[in-house]
């Protein structure tokens, strides 16, 4: 096993996870960072109407991204097993189906992108004073998705391996290339709306090929000329993948949903809370990447069948995300309005954008338990079992909650309503990670 990989199968749990969920922490918070620098550079050199261009155009990528997610999420549990296995061959040939079946969906996805550009634009009913700008956006981003895949599943591929310093080389490339081209594009070669979309693939295209290259280089992982996948290979990583997709549309929706709630109560509370909401994307970055730190080391264990080591896993993750979360609680209730203020600077915004995240923030830890027992529950290939858990999370809890606390309390009640949602919805995954049927699944032996 290479230096930068680990095998969790063996020795002490809480210093591996430890070590390995930092790089992905950080890797987390540079792919927020790659948003935000695009967004910052188009609204400064080229105006609100590019900076509304880029963000309707980027709902839609994110749906694209949702589903680069959900075979990612299915690549990480086969080939973890297969490494806790000890299996090189096997390795190998789901390493050789999900290169193959990549490159194919992201060149479907490249072109039916680009050829209906304008129709998903309209669809979403982007502004015509803007929509010529989207569409040229979103069909150079389309032109360079294979990238986009390329350089997230050679992420996922390393961490599945048990290696995450090396995912967080690629991204952190890719952040100061975008940093460089955005303005030399924008401005440099006087692309402008066009130009941003060529930095952001130029800069995904690069990080992609370094990627690659330092990965073959180092032999970190057993690529080998692409072949056509077995039947039996194709169906598992779809079976694992779609409902995993799944499970990022049902998140997305739910999100939509509870905003219908939130605007209700005018543009004050609106602007409070979509401010609230950016600093709420970054707080959960800690607890996500426990979550897929312990998917690649619970499917390593999985694979090696150490339940035992699975179930102290979930253990040490509860109590260290409990650890983290509950700290970034009390800086978030100490420090809700200067965050707050970062964006907005309305008065009754910050107020309530303030509430609301002092509210929310006592209830992180258990958000985060979500993340933690989710992930380990589906480094065992139980998809839909999550897809379910999901479901429930925010069509059963969190929407509802929110709309009826709401009516009771007005603005104050969506703080309440969510907290109250996250509490139940970590009990919920307590009660299936405890008495539900997830460790009797086995992925291989059902081909």
């Amino acid at each position: 096993m290479k230096h930068t990989q680990q095998d969790f199968t063996k020795g002490p749990l809480f210093k591996p996870l430890v070590f390995f969920s930092g790089p992905i922490m950080i890797t987390n918070l540079l792919q927020s960072s790659f948003q935000i620098t695009d967004s910052l550079w188009v609204g400064n050199l080229l105006g609100a109407s590019s900076l509304g261009a880029v963000a309707i155009s980027s709902t839609i990528m994110f749906t694209v991204l949702s589903f680069v997610i959900g075979l990612n999420n299915a690549s990480l549990t086969i080939l973890s097993q297969q490494r806790g296995k000890d299996n090189e061959q096997g390795l190998r040939s789901y390493l050789n189906a999900f290169v193959v079946i990549m490159a194919v969906i992201a060149t479907l996805f490249g072109i039916a992108g680009y050829v209906f550009s304008e129709s998903l634009l309209s669809l979403i009913g982007t502004p015509e004073s803007i929509i010529d700008q989207a569409i040229a956006y979103l069909q150079i981003t389309f032109i360079g998705i294979i990238f986009l895949f390329g350089y997230n599943f050679i992420s996922t591929i390393l961490r599945a391996l048990g290696d995450s310093k090396t995912p967080l080389k690629i991204v952190l490339l890719a952040v100061i290339l975008n940093i460089i081209f955005d303005p030399l594009f924008i401005v440099g070669f006087n692309l402008g709306i066009e130009g941003a979309a060529y930095a952001t693939i130029a800069s995904q295209g690069l990080a992609f090929f370094y990627g690659l290259f330092y990965v073959i280089k180092h032999q970190l992982a057993p690529f080998s000329l692409p072949t056509l996948p077995k039947r039996v290979e194709a169906s598992l990583i779809f079976r694992l993948g779609i409902p995993s997709g799944l499970q990022m549309a049902v998140i997305s929706a739910g999100v939509a949903a509870i905003l219908s709630v939130v605007t209700g109560f005018g543009e004050d509370v609106v602007a409070g809370f979509s401010a609230a909401q950016r600093l709420d994307s970054l707080i959960m970055l800690p607890a996500m990447a426990l979550g897929t730190a312990v998917n690649s080391i619970a499917g390593q264990n999985i694979g090696a069948q150490s339940w035992d080591r699975v179930r102290q896993l979930a253990t040490l993750a509860v109590l260290y995300n409990f650890a983290i979360m509950f700290t970034i609680a009390l800086l978030v209730v100490i420090f809700a309005e200067q965050g707050v203020r970062l964006f907005i600077q309305d008065e009754e915004a910050v107020a309530f954008g303030t509430r609301y995240l002092q509210i929310v923030a006592l209830c992180y830890p258990f958000l985060g338990v979500n993340f933690v027992l989710n992930g380990i529950v589906r480094a065992s290939g139980a998809m839909y079992q999550v897809l379910i858990l999901n479901i429930l999370s925010f069509w059963v809890l969190r929407y509802p909650l929110t709309a009826l606390f709401s009516h009771w309390f007005g603005e104050l009640g969506i703080g309440i309503g969510m907290g109250i949602s996250l509490i139940i919805g970590s009990l919920f995954a307590y009660l299936y990670f405890r008495y539900g049927k997830w460790d009797q699944k086995q992925i291989f032996d059902e081909q």
